[in-house]
């Protein structure tokens, strides 16, 4: 609420008009002065009370947010903005607030790469100043945040991963809100968070791959055999040189590769045989654990080989037992 100038009244003087020219007097000179200057307070003591007022603080008083909505910088656009601010002066301020645990200093709500800048200049950082509870802050953070359109989606997906731990509500109401999200999106999001923590920190912000790819990620991952395929993939010599979103783009792509081999692998294989002047002929089909056998002919003989083989099925086994066990003599 805005405090009413204490000498407001005695501009107000239109009922009292033998008091004008004391009154016309007395907005002059040295006096308008002090009116203006008491007005001047009024209002940035209300500004500063509901959070509007910029101060300039020393970044070494400024502390990281409980909770961060970027897990890493990128080194260029923080060199970009580090140029920008020397030259340019730093136009936007941060949001802090005063730290719930320790008097005389701030917790940053956002603009933590603001706060670094500063450091690394040797400069104060422009700041507004709010009271608010925690609650509040994640609600701040991930509007503002919701609000730029270059913040990659892994990173929001981590940042509603943080949230849903310090649990707010039991059906993630805040979560929703701060990010202006459905709960479908949510859903993805904290799936997304949950993939192995070496693989998402190998990948990197990938800031051009966006929610389904992320996703697709997620249920190659969820086969359990294709973890050590992730692991070896991250770890190879050049993988981490790449772009971050070409290291994105190349992992799938092994996983989808090795998939697919599997596949291909695991299923049925077929051929044929044919005897030389012979009127029959079979088809075979293998898989793993299965060999079928289909002999077919225009004449009869196709039924008496195969009855012929059931006859010696022994024999044949047997045959096949000690040729396997025998050892092979070396080339």
């Amino acid at each position: 609420m805005a405090r009413k100038n204490p000498f407001a009244n005695i501009l107000e003087g239109d009922e009292r008009p033998v008091e004008r020219s004391v009154v016309e007097y007395a907005a002059r000179g040295a006096s308008r002065s002090i009116l203006s200057t008491l007005d001047e307070m009024a209002s940035r003591a209300d500004k500063l009370a509901s959070g509007e007022t910029i101060v300039e603080l020393e970044p070494d008083v400024v502390d990281v947010s409980f909770v961060r909505d970027r897990r890493a910088d990128n080194e260029q656009e923080f060199s970009e903005l580090l140029e920008a601010i020397r030259e340019n002066g730093q136009n936007s301020p941060i949001l802090v607030r005063p730290h719930p645990k320790a008097t005389g200093r701030y917790m940053v709500v956002f603009g933590h790469r603001r706060v670094q800048v500063a450091k690394a200049l040797g400069r104060k950082v422009r700041a507004v100043i709010k009271q608010m509870e925690d609650r509040e802050h994640v609600l701040t953070l991930g509007q503002e945040n919701s609000a730029r359109a270059n913040v990659p989606f892994v990173e929001r997906a981590l940042f509603a991963a943080d949230l849903a731990r310090l649990r707010y509500d039991e059906d993630n109401a805040t979560i929703l809100k701060a990010l202006s999200i459905d709960r479908t999106t949510l859903s993805k999001m904290l799936s997304v968070a949950a993939l192995p923590a070496d693989i998402l920190a190998a990948i990197g912000e990938a800031k051009g791959i966006g929610r389904d790819r992320w996703y697709e990620l997620k249920l190659l991952m969820d086969k359990p055999s294709n973890h050590d395929i992730a692991s070896e993939v991250v770890n190879e010599d050049g993988f981490s040189a790449l772009p971050s979103d070409a290291r994105f783009d190349l992992l799938v792509r092994r996983l989808k590769t090795a998939s697919s081999r599997k596949r291909t692998q695991s299923g049925p294989q077929k051929r044929s045989w044919a005897p030389k002047g012979g009127s029959l002929s079979a088809d075979i089909t293998t898989d793993a654990k299965r060999f079928t056998l289909a002999i077919k002919a225009k004449s009869s003989e196709a039924r008496a080989f195969g009855d012929y083989l059931s006859e010696n099925l022994d024999r044949l086994y047997e045959a096949f037992r000690r040729d396997s066990t025998q050892p092979r003599e070396e080339p």
